[in-house]
């Protein structure tokens, strides 16, 4: 496990760089949960952003879903790379993370799962 790595419950993915660099992307649950991409919205860099709030969107065949911030901070990154290849998304968090915020409240962390709680949380959702 991976301590750098927490999850939320909107199944967003985040990976801490440099102890205040939140890389924001979607799970593999959030993947298959959409089926095949064809579109992803991107905040603008630049913009300051609150925990739970919506920061971008990823459109698929079946449904647009909103992406939130698990932290609070300002929007320094977005994968532009995204625009040509959203297959990328499927490939690897490396390549298909969707934005950086540099977070101002390292501290918001501390309310988001680990990867142990995050899988028993999809078990759950099974049901």
């Amino acid at each position: 496990m991976n301590v750098d790595v927490k999850y939320t419950t909107e199944h967003e993915i985040i990976k801490i760089e440099n102890d205040d660099l939140a890389v924001i992307g979607i799970t593999e649950f959030a993947q298959h949960a959409l089926g095949d991409l064809v579109y992803v919205e991107f905040p603008e860099i630049g913009r300051k952003v609150t925990k739970g709030e919506d920061i971008a969107a990823v459109e698929s065949v079946k449904v647009t879903a909103e992406i939130y911030t698990p932290v609070t901070g300002e929007v320094v990154a977005v994968n532009e790379a995204l625009s040509d290849d959203l297959d990328l998304i499927k490939k690897s968090f490396e390549e298909g993370w969707i934005a950086k915020v540099k977070m101002e409240n390292a501290t918001e962390l501390n309310d988001l799962m680990d990867e142990a709680a995050y899988q028993e949380f999809c078990a759950k959702q099974d049901h």
